[in-house]
């Protein structure tokens, strides 16, 4: 019994296990782009205030019919909207009120004749 209790001491002072508390902070999700059109930019911001920051795409394209990780830590405000650009005309659509906290994947879609958009979500 004291061997067992040692090992998991070790484990954790090594930072080896990850309990719970530990993934707390990790809010990131996989972006799907079903929409059509390629996406130059996806910017993230609260519900609430629809502050822009960042883009999260970086110098990156996301093609039609790819994905990407997209890294987003901020626990305290898991209500999210994203804004993305398209590439191939420069047009901006929002997509709103995310979970990110609950989620990991976003699947967007979108219909440029009718301005329709939806998003499954895992």
């Amino acid at each position: 019994m004291r061997l067992k209790f040692w090992g998991v001491a070790m484990a954790m002072a090594s930072g080896l296990v990850v309990t719970g508390s530990a993934v707390a902070g990790d809010a990131d999700f996989t972006l799907v782009n079903k929409t059509g059109y390629p996406i130059r930019s996806v910017y993230i911001a609260p519900s609430s205030k629809k502050t822009w920051g960042n883009d999260r795409l970086g110098d990156g394209i996301l093609e039609n019919n790819r994905s990407r990780l997209i890294k987003f830590s901020n626990r305290a405000q898991c209500e999210q909207s994203l804004n993305i650009t398209f590439d191939d005309d420069g047009s901006e659509v929002e997509w709103d009120d995310f979970d990110l906290c609950e989620l990991n994947k976003i699947t967007l879609k979108y219909n440029r004749k009718t301005g329709t958009v939806s998003a499954d979500t895992e």
